[in-house]
């Protein structure tokens, strides 16, 4: 067993062990780092594949925005532990049929589709007819494949996701009632005669003489 088939089940170990630890951790907190851990050894895997943009993308996205996202969501969020596992042993004999057939129907899926296929050939062997290796990049054959014969999927998702985000940003920026704001035509056209009035009134003054008198009887 060379290095590379050593890192590989080290890996694959810890994302087993942190993806388990994901279900069954009491703390959501606990859940969400494990997670992160899960999908780190996921990248390392790639790596290993030689997936380079699958993993640089699983560490920008999922890693570095998704998943500390959700982390903040659920540090912020008063979650009762106890409310939420109410009821589970109650509920785990369905959940555990679901779970299994899940995963026959997934475990037929990988193994239908991975039965047919011919082993890939490695990098050294991508060579012309002159014995030459010929420069390979996975990311490059990735950006090819998608901007030539998806070039129209990439597209209507972009589509997609500019929509979701306007209308995020919509439903955020509601008009609210309690909003202070003042509005700018109104401050343009205000006279010094609306902001200002003097008004006359007549002065008072209490007699010195009497109140040094009342305080010396006091």
């Amino acid at each position: 067993m060379d290095a590379k088939t050593g890192f590989f089940y080290l890996f694959s170990a810890v994302l087993l062990f942190a993806a388990f630890r994901v279900v069954t951790a009491r703390n959501p907190v606990h859940a969400v780092l494990n997670l992160i851990l899960a999908f780190s050894q996921a990248s390392a895997i790639w790596l290993l594949l030689k997936a380079e943009f699958l993993a640089i993308a699983l560490v920008l996205v999922y890693l570095g925005a998704v998943l500390v996202l959700f982390l903040f969501v659920v540090m912020m969020l008063d979650i009762r532990i106890d409310d939420v596992r109410r009821g589970f042993w109650r509920h785990f004999p369905l959940a555990a049929v679901i779970g299994a057939v899940i995963t026959f129907e997934m475990a037929l899926v990988v193994m239908g589709g991975f039965s047919g296929m011919d082993e890939p050939k490695p990098v050294a062997d991508l060579v012309n007819a002159a014995g030459q290796v010929i420069p390979y990049s996975n990311t490059q054959a990735l950006g090819k494949l998608l901007y030539t014969e998806y070039l129209y999927p990439i597209e209507i998702a972009a589509v997609i996701l500019l929509v979701a985000m306007i209308t995020a940003i919509a439903l955020t920026l509601r008009k609210r009632k309690d909003n202070k704001a003042i509005s700018v035509s109104d401050q343009v056209r205000v006279r010094a005669q609306d902001r200002l009035s003097i008004v006359k009134m007549p002065s008072t003054q209490a007699p010195v003489e009497e109140t040094v008198v009342e305080e010396k009887k006091a």
